[in-house]
């Protein structure tokens, strides 16, 4: 049955389009973009915030000790402009670099990594290699309050002087934490809890691999096509759980007049996913046909999703309309669209790291209706939103047990709405010197007047970049504030908040030469030690330093 569905949503896909495959923009090598049509964006130096609707956004803080600067607006001047995304070869430039290795160690025990190295021999073959380690251990305050994060690979893309590439990704992620809630539970029992560490451990080992075909020029029929696959392989240390992936994607493009695109994507995307229960599958097949059409005072997107999960079909839209109110000061844009979003093990784990297994995966189900406006005034972007979500299956998480010695969370899913407002601003002070900030409010309705357990409402994030002497030093601060997420208190067995996260932290960096140069990094300057997670104080302050090689 799941392959005749298979075969009923590619004869249907054939039936939109010609069998002629778009390219994956998430696939495209960095950097290599070819603009076909010549436009007057006037993109500027900024990083792009994104505010396209979706549900509250995956948190990792309380595990990691390097903080990154959050994403910014993309300066906006004029409509979305009719780009030509292709892949192209990559070319040599005179004064780049093929590699770069940055590593230190600060307290509490942290060791930082990373490295990468492009082999470009030619034009038509370009490799890249990785690797990437940070770890620490805040044992000597906290008993085995510890995690560590490895991950390396290899990717290659190969340039056919037919108009075509090739594209292949290997990659093994390590993460490992321990469930170091124990030291909680003891402290409210009074009692005395000690583990050695590998007791406590939970590792998580994960295999990816994907490959992809794509144009990588111009088509005669100005068709861009794209085929590609990702898999995966995941185990865990503590439990006899593991999930496999496999996910199936082809897409197709038909510009007309050089302006318009037709597009059809037709996507397969199976998990399997073992534990001491028993055997689970989620398979999730979509269809996505859409057009856009382009004006010069506005763009339409009319399209839909074709969702189908168990035998079961859902519709959902897929149209979004923009325009310019004021000539490069606000564009107005409202929109709706949905889908079917998978909650597997690796979801939930990469989300929570201490979720429990056996455990439910299935789908999230969402209807979202979203408006907003995004410009720039005097130099600074802004880009402002607000919607609502329907949502079927939203996955939240309570203890399976808040006295147990191996503290760990099981996975509820509610129905329910979330109004959300979002936004952000980017403002460049004066020359290398700016300003981003950002914030996300989450308000929730659940069924039977549930709580939205260990979600958070409201994000604040925000942060200075000054770069000076002809970019050799960078100075960078950070904030970071969230509401303190609810949770089922134990004592009174009804609804409360942990604290919220206030976090300030500096870095800066500096060449000392063209090719070598150091980082210092102080995180959490206000020793915030909220709880994301109940039981599971994060880390303190903590700093890290090193030096940075480039060659």
């Amino acid at each position: 049955m799941k392959y005749c569905k298979f075969i009923m949503f590619l004869l249907i896909g054939v039936a939109f389009a010609q069998p002629a495959l778009a390219q994956d923009p998430d696939d495209l090598p960095s950097g290599e973009i070819d603009i076909i049509k010549s436009f007057d964006a006037r993109l500027g130096d900024a990083e792009r915030f994104r505010v396209d609707p979706e549900l509250p956004p995956l948190d990792t803080s309380a595990r990691r000790l390097e903080y990154d600067v959050f994403s910014g607006t993309l300066p906006v001047e004029y409509l979305p402009p009719k780009i030509r995304p292709l892949a192209m070869r990559r070319e040599k430039t005179e004064e780049g670099y093929n590699g770069y290795i940055k590593a230190g160690g600060g307290f509490p025990a942290a060791l930082f990594g990373q490295g990468y190295y492009n082999i470009n021999n030619n034009d038509n073959l370009s490799i890249d290699l990785f690797a990437n380690h940070h770890s620490a251990n805040n044992g000597q305050n906290v008993e085995n309050q510890r995690f560590s994060n490895s991950n390396g690979g290899v990717d290659g893309t190969y340039h056919f002087d037919q108009g075509f590439a090739v594209n292949a990704h290997l990659e093994y992620t390590s993460n490992t934490v321990h469930y170091y809630g124990y030291n909680e539970v003891a402290e409210a029992l009074d009692e005395v809890i000690t583990f050695d560490p590998e007791e406590v451990r939970q590792r998580f080992s994960i295999f990816d691999g994907q490959a992809s075909i794509y144009n990588s020029a111009r088509t005669e029929a100005d068709f861009n096509y794209y085929a590609g696959f990702k898999t995966y392989l995941m185990n865990d240390s503590y439990s006899p759980s593991r999930e496999n992936g496999f996910d199936l994607v082809f897409r197709g493009t038909k510009w007309f007049d050089d302006t318009h695109p037709l597009s059809v994507e037709i996507q397969t995307d199976f998990t399997s996913y073992d534990d001491s229960e028993g055997d689970q599958s989620l398979n999730n097949f979509f269809l996505r046909p859409n057009y856009t059409y382009h004006a010069d005072r506005f763009r339409v997107k009319l399209g839909f999703n074709l969702a189908s999960n168990d035998d079961n079909f859902t519709f959902f839209p897929d149209i979004e309309a923009t325009a310019v109110i004021l000539e490069g000061i606000v564009n107005a844009y409202v929109g709706a669209d949905g889908t079917l979003q998978k909650n597997n093990y690796r979801s939930l784990a990469t989300y929570n790291p201490f979720v429990g297994s056996p455990l439910r995966i299935r789908n999230t189900l969402y209807y979202s209706y979203y408006g907003g406006a995004r410009g720039n005034v005097e130099g600074i972007d802004y880009d402002f939103q607000v919607g609502y979500q329907a949502v079927d299956d939203l996955a939240t998480f309570r203890l399976l047990d808040p006295f147990d010695d191996h503290p760990r969370f099981d996975v509820l899913y509610q129905d329910g709405s979330i109004v959300t407002i979002k936004g952000s601003v980017t403002a460049p002070i004066f020359e290398g010197f700016k300003a981003i900030a950002a914030f996300s409010q989450n308000i929730y309705t659940l069924e039977d007047d549930q709580k939205p357990w260990h979600l958070p409402a409201l994000s604040v994030n925000a942060g200075l970049r000054y770069t000076t002497m002809e970019d050799r030093l960078t100075v960078k601060g950070d904030f970071f504030l969230e509401n303190g997420v609810p949770y089922l208190n134990p004592e009174t067995m009804e609804a409360d908040n942990l604290n919220g996260l206030f976090d300030l932290s500096l870095g800066a960096d500096f060449f000392f030469s063209e090719k070598f140069g150091g980082f210092i990094q102080i995180n959490n300057l206000a020793n915030n030690r909220r709880e994301r997670w109940f039981r599971y104080p994060i880390f303190g302050i903590n700093a890290m330093a090193g030096v940075m090689f480039r060659f």
